[in-house]
């Protein structure tokens, strides 16, 4: 072959070559197929360059056609791409583009999501929803940061552990009250005989407790004594103080009603009623009017037994009180007693006082 045919052999390879690199990068470029555009914004493009790939559910659709600057500090950067045709129908206004890297170090691209089925079709030149990209530089600060505590941590779980070996070694060793009871039998053993004690003395007070208890409701069933407790209007003295208070509440009385028990008892060492009707006013009052407590205060004269007159001041107070909350209608949470015994100032042919004190709405009632 001449040299003349050898160089146009060359020059006709070097053209095909050439021509063969402009269509595959053309292609690439979207250069010579349909295409349309469309844009995003974003806040940072993470080193996105122009030409970069354009992924549609991950399939290579379009390029990077330009990246704009914006002109205001304020707005955002704009991203241009071209994309095939091929991808219109699957790209929608709802769309979202975002900026991702191929691998840990690769290079950036653009990946655009599916759009919704009834979704209206993204114009050409219009613009898409995006989302700001995963900048490397930031997941390594947290990492960075993640690590610092983990170390931080380990170092405290280090001196934690530090400190319940010493304290396992001191126990060890019987130093301090925890080590000479692990160490020490003797110490437990008197330790043990001490609680023992404390044990049994306890159970011996609940035990008279109880003893006590039994032998008072013995003594109520008994022939002799049991007359005693029921005319005067009470079995069983316990019921007595289920609604008692240790004392009148601090605020001003909203109402007092006071009687004379010769009119509510028929003897003055009794709890039995005569004429409750009188406290119908009492009731009435409690029954149309908020308030927050009420107390049935019941007192003695200074003559008689100082217990005896304290339950007794306990029996009528309980007995004004049921009469009060089976007539009329309240809340029977609110009606207290109070059995004070005897009251300084009466003289002996009195029968001491009953007063129902209504105190106003928000009063503190003290507790039983």
């Amino acid at each position: 072959m001449s040299r003349a045919a050898r160089l146009g052999a060359f020059i006709i390879a070097a053209l095909t070559i050439l021509v063969s690199g402009i269509f595959i990068i053309g292609g690439k470029q979207y250069m010579f197929s349909s295409t349309y555009r469309v844009n995003a914004q974003f806040g940072s493009v993470a080193g996105l360059d122009s030409g970069a790939d354009v992924r549609v559910g991950g399939v290579h659709s379009g390029s990077v056609r330009s990246v704009e600057l914006p002109s205001k500090p304020t707005d955002k950067i704009t991203v241009w791409m071209d994309l095939d045709r091929s991808s219109h129908n699957i790209i929608k206004q709802d769309s979202i583009a975002t900026i991702e890297t191929e691998g840990l170090l690769g290079n950036e691209y653009v990946a655009i999501s599916f759009g919704s089925a009834k979704g209206a079709n993204v114009v050409d030149g219009g613009t898409i929803g995006s989302e700001p990209p995963l900048e490397m530089s930031a997941l390594f600060k947290k990492a960075n940061v993640i690590l610092d505590s983990s170390q931080e941590a380990l170092k405290n779980v280090t001196h934690a552990t530090a400190n319940l070996n010493s304290i396992s070694t001191k126990i060890d060793e019987g130093q301090g009250t925890v080590g000479a009871l692990v160490n020490d039998k003797k110490i437990y053993t008197q330790l043990d005989q001490t609680t023992s004690g404390l044990r049994d003395t306890v159970t011996k007070a609940q035990a008279g407790v109880t003893d006590f208890q039994e032998n008072m409701e013995a003594l109520k069933k008994n022939f002799l004594l049991r007359g005693y407790f029921k005319n005067r209007g009470y079995e069983n003295s316990s019921d007595l103080v289920k609604n008692e208070i240790p004392h009148l509440p601090q605020a001003e009385p909203l109402k007092t009603f006071t009687y004379d028990p010769k009119m509510l008892f028929d003897k003055v060492d009794t709890a039995k009623p005569t004429n409750q009707k009188l406290l119908r006013a009492a009731g009435q009052f409690l029954a149309d009017n908020e308030f927050g407590v009420a107390v049935v205060v019941v007192s003695t004269s200074m003559a008689g037994d100082t217990e005896k007159d304290l339950v007794l001041t306990q029996a009528r107070a309980s007995v004004v009180r049921d009469y009060l909350v089976d007539n009329f209608g309240f809340d029977d949470v609110q009606l207290k007693t109070f059995g004070v015994g005897k009251k300084n100032g009466t003289t002996e042919a009195s029968w001491g006082t009953v007063e129902i004190i209504v105190y106003p709405p928000g009063t503190d009632v003290p507790a039983s």
